[in-house]
């Protein structure tokens, strides 16, 4: 049986002295910090599942209506001309993680990461099902192909396959509704070839990620390890050994040594294969597996659980941890502003759009007797019953008229209807442009259009020479 080389600090465990890929087989933990973590995990994925059914408003808990351009958060629905209010979200989000990791390090590596949440969680239980433990997956990883080997890989990676199959649908639910992805999940790829190219992919993305590539993508293509030298400092919590306490290593009863027996325990059930006793690296994602793993040793041996821990890098040195420091502050008050300008923001979002644009070709039309500018009045509808509007305009001058306002509008629920409007001026009365407003009214509110109407036409002439 093959025997990896022991970790180091300055390489990656997984890559090989010649470039190639050094598989895992990370043991399996026990302890309240994986009980809790596992919990954590299950819940998240059951409210990943359940979002498409949950109903806040009429409409599912998160639905991404593309082919309507409509966007339904939690009850709020945006529409495509509102979606500038994501960068809102995104920022929000962002500084959030921001001051997570300044607290706590990685923990959102470690406890919220789609990643570790469905890799160990979901498929290194299969994993282990099927293979069993980390010594018999590495004994049968060695072992030469029979039929024993072939059955176990071929129920493994089926139950990837059918894994990843339900992760692509379930997202997918997401964007289409579920009546609609029951009825395409009935039919022929050839009746809806987008929905089954979409999921074909998702499921082959995420079979790729969760059965092959797996931690290397914490380690290669996720930037945010190497964000963590930024956003932490030495009263970060994180996940760290304390050398103090642990060197010199050496097996229990032997004089001089500490508390660490060197058994490996840590080493050998971290997901990214690193040692956790050579300080913080950018491979680990704060699982806490090895602490688990070490207060068990510990305990066996009647020694002082926390050897490894959740600590600071001041609180190991013996200097005291403190929790409040600028860059918190910093943090705060942008994340504060943002969220302040997010709800200002949203307090303005109106539940009709109303807009105009000028019609393709000329910007003005002329004649013996009139000029006449053309317009197509947008309605969008973001409620989710009818709404009846009578259109009316504002600031026309002496001379001028408008057709295309003159019957009411009906709007269906989450509809839009586009109707075109003309401005007319009789050409002796035109003194130049001028700009008129268009408004809604639905008999309860008055909805004015995002802009002015301007009014064009061709230069006056002057008088005199």
């Amino acid at each position: 049986m093959s025997v990896a080389p022991p970790p180091r600090r300055d390489s990656v465990t997984t890559i090989g002295e010649d470039g190639s890929r050094r598989f895992l087989f990370p043991a399996d933990s026990r302890g309240p910090l994986t009980r809790a973590r596992r919990a954590s995990a299950l819940g998240l994925i059951a409210l990943y599942a359940a979002l498409p059914w949950i109903r806040v408003g009429g409409y599912p808990a998160v639905f991404l209506d593309v082919a309507r351009r409509r966007f339904h958060l939690f009850g709020l629905t945006l529409a495509a001309q509102d979606l500038w209010l994501m960068f809102f979200l995104i920022t929000g989000l962002g500084f959030s993680l921001f001051v997570v990791t300044a607290l706590f390090g990685r923990i959102w590596c470690g406890w919220a990461c789609p990643q570790t949440v469905f890799l160990d969680h979901v498929y290194r239980r299969f994993e282990r099902w099927f293979e069993g433990d980390a010594l018999a997956r590495r004994r049968l990883a060695d072992a030469p192909w029979g039929p024993e080997k072939a059955a176990r890989a071929l129920a493994k990676h089926g139950a990837y396959l059918l894994v990843s199959l339900g992760v692509a649908h379930v997202f997918l639910a997401y964007f289409v509704s579920l009546p609609e992805l029951w009825a395409m999940m009935r039919t022929g790829p050839a009746a809806h070839p987008g929905a089954f190219l979409f999921v074909g992919l998702a499921t082959g993305l995420a079979y790729f990620n969760f059965a092959w590539f797996r931690e290397q993508l914490c380690i290669i293509i996720c930037p945010y390890g190497r964000m963590q030298s930024v956003l932490t400092d030495e009263h970060t919590l994180v996940v760290g050994y304390d050398a103090a306490r642990g060197e010199p290593r050496g097996p229990a009863g032997q004089p001089g040594v500490g508390d660490c027996l060197a058994c490996e325990r840590c080493v050998r059930v971290c997901p990214t294969g690193i040692d956790i006793r050579q300080g913080l690296q950018l491979e680990c994602i704060g699982c806490t597996a090895c602490i688990d793993a070490c207060n068990e040793v510990m305990r066996r041996v009647g020694r002082p659980e926390g050897l490894v821990r959740y600590d600071s890098q001041a609180g190991f040195a013996g200097r005291g941890r403190r929790w409040w420091r600028p860059r918190l502050g910093m943090y705060g008050l942008l994340l504060a502003l943002g969220a302040a300008a997010a709800l200002w923001a949203a307090a303005g979002i109106h539940p009709l759009l109303l807009s105009a644009t000028r019609m393709v070709g000329a910007p003005y039309y002329v004649d013996e007797n009139f000029v006449r500018d053309q317009f197509l009045i947008r309605v969008v509808n973001k409620q989710d019953h009818p709404v009846r509007l009578q259109l009316s305009l504002s600031g026309l001058p002496p001379g001028a008229a408008a057709r295309g306002c003159e019957a009411p509008l009906t709007v269906a629920p989450m509809g839009e209807e586009v109707r075109p409007l003309i401005l007319e001026q009789a050409r002796a009365a035109f003194r130049g442009s001028f700009a008129v407003r268009l408004r809604a009214d639905d008999g309860r509110a008055v909805t004015e259009a995002d802009r002015p109407l301007e009014f064009l036409g061709p230069l006056p002439a002057r008088d005199g020479p």
